[in-house]
């Protein structure tokens, strides 16, 4: 839900970032907690995968955690949202109930998609979360999709649709991003530059660093900001989301993220140095820099801290003995839901 901000008056002639959003204490505090729950599910998932109580692939969002926590307080109700497979993070933001998540993650009957779905395939109608897709890029002209389904009901609703660095290669995201510019579409894309494509710096596999600047032949409008600083990411949601609900198209936002853990479970990441990730934990990490904004704010001192953390872990274990208890699926349901009627979607 959309929190008010106090920021300076945007000119036409300002093309960077807007100052930071300026939150209320509560705020503050709910940030830090939402991005702790995100932290502490992915730590959990991980090491249940580790266990073997989680199977297929596992992309896990641990250091980019105020990217999707500051643009889902920059959106308001009926706003949709989809991303790729490192999507996590993304549900739980929307309000998707940890238990759900979890279960589905390890195949059970009372996950998001009844433990059909695992990692890379949950949704949430009631949440407008519409996945969590496992193809690269493939999530964009998804998400342009629904915002032309915006547009053609007129309902003043945008998309945000997110996508990684690796994506922004794919030949499906500049169609995308035509149609959008051509027909100003409400949608927002918000790239998360965690730095790699799998095993990929961005250095090497893209001729210009700045992602947003491709949507500059279109004349899509956009910029890069940091984004481990979910004040800075929620007033710049804000911003391009008032550009797109006002008839003005598509926005570009490039989130300079990053993640500390491998592209995906199996992945062990020796394309990077040990000095390298350490150096961003201890510099950058999303939710020590926030600790310290509370904290030296006298927003809330370190017992409140700590209970919120006991809070989130608590919520954690209770979904993890939720998902391991619940039943798997009828094997009758590899024949259910696999198509639907027609007129039957809703956007």
């Amino acid at each position: 839900m959309a929190v008010a901000t106090k920021r300076k008056p945007r000119t036409k002639t300002d093309q960077g970032p807007p100052p930071e959003a300026e939150v209320s204490a509560e705020k503050m505090l709910e940030f830090y907690r939402s991005m702790l729950l995100i932290r502490r599910f992915e730590e959990k998932a991980g090491q249940m995968y580790g266990m073997g109580l989680i199977g297929g692939f596992c992309h896990l969002y641990i250091g980019e955690e105020a990217v999707v926590t500051g643009a889902m307080a920059a959106i308001e109700p009926g706003d949709t949202i989809v991303t790729a497979y490192r999507d996590h993070g993304h549900m739980l933001s929307t309000g998707m109930d940890p238990k759900g998540v979890m279960a589905e993650l390890t195949g059970r009957r009372t996950g998001y998609s009844k433990g059909k779905g695992g990692s890379m395939h949950m949704f949430s109608r009631e949440r407008n979360f519409f996945g969590g897709h496992g193809i690269v890029g493939a999530q964009v002209p998804i998400g342009t999709g629904i915002a032309f389904a915006h547009r053609y009901r007129d309902n003043g609703r945008v998309s945000l649709t997110f996508l990684g660095d690796g994506a922004m290669n794919q030949g499906q995201v500049y169609e995308s991003l035509n149609m959008a510019a051509l027909w100003k579409l409400p949608v927002v894309y918000i790239i998360e530059n965690n730095r790699y494509g799998m095993g990929t710096s961005v250095s090497r596999s893209s001729a210009s660093p700045n992602l947003f600047g491709r949507g500059a032949p279109f004349g899509i409008p956009g910029y890069q900001l940091d984004g481990m600083n979910v004040l800075a990411v929620m007033a710049a949601v804000e911003d391009a989301v008032e550009h797109a609900r006002s008839g003005k198209g598509p926005f570009i936002l490039e989130m300079l993220t990053y993640r500390y853990r491998g592209h995906s479970m199996s992945d062990p990441a020796k394309y990077r140095s040990k000095d390298e990730v350490s150096r961003m934990r201890q510099e950058h990490d999303p939710i020590d820099q926030l600790r310290k904004r509370i904290i030296d704010g006298n927003v809330a001192d370190e017992a409140r801290l700590k209970t919120i953390d006991n809070e989130v872990k608590a919520v954690i274990t209770e979904a993890a003995d939720f998902a391991q208890q619940s039943p798997e699926p009828d094997p009758a349901e590899l024949w259910t839901e696999i198509y639907g009627e027609v007129g039957e979607a809703r956007v």
